[in-house]
């Protein structure tokens, strides 16, 4: 589409790291996001770090709703049993992207194989917000945040706002 499809959007970021692991000094993966971020002038609005439970990240998904336009969920999307950030997630969506999870495998197919069958990702918006589930490894969160979410974030936001 050209640029005259995209309108000037002013985009905010939080970052949501999801583990009962991981603390603020060992979060590369939030951290990575955030840089990718802040290179591209987004300011972050929001971080936190909540256990992999469904009212845990159901709770701080609308907090930053209420302080982002582009929240972004990273780990919780495995295939244990207490992954559970896409079932979070996915009921609170009004619109989901089909396109994203497609994208994120069909690139990291290109990075790692047929292995890219086990990366749950989703992304939709809520309320005229983008929201993003992405898997927690730092070579995920870069994939997604600099090849697709960055170049797309003000297009989406654009439509979502509408």
């Amino acid at each position: 589409m050209d640029s005259n499809h995209h309108k000037p959007v002013h985009v905010t970021a939080a970052v949501i790291t999801v583990s009962s692991s991981r603390t603020e000094e060992s979060d590369v993966s939030g951290r990575t996001i955030m840089e990718i971020f802040e290179e591209s002038s987004i300011v972050i609005t929001h971080y936190a770090i909540v256990p992999d439970d469904m009212p845990s990240i159901r709770r701080e998904v609308y907090l930053a709703l209420s302080k982002a336009s582009c929240i972004v969920i990273t780990g919780g999307t495995g295939l244990t049993s207490d992954d559970v950030s896409i079932e979070a997630v996915l009921p609170l969506l009004d619109k989901k992207m089909d396109g994203f999870g497609e994208l994120f495998r069909m690139k990291s197919y290109a990075e790692i194989g047929s292995a890219a069958i086990l990366s749950r990702a989703v992304a939709g918006v809520i309320g005229g917000r983008a929201v993003f589930c992405i898997p927690g490894s730092s070579k995920a969160v870069t994939l997604a945040t600099r090849e697709i979410i960055i170049p797309e974030i003000r297009h989406i936001l654009t439509h979502a706002s509408r």
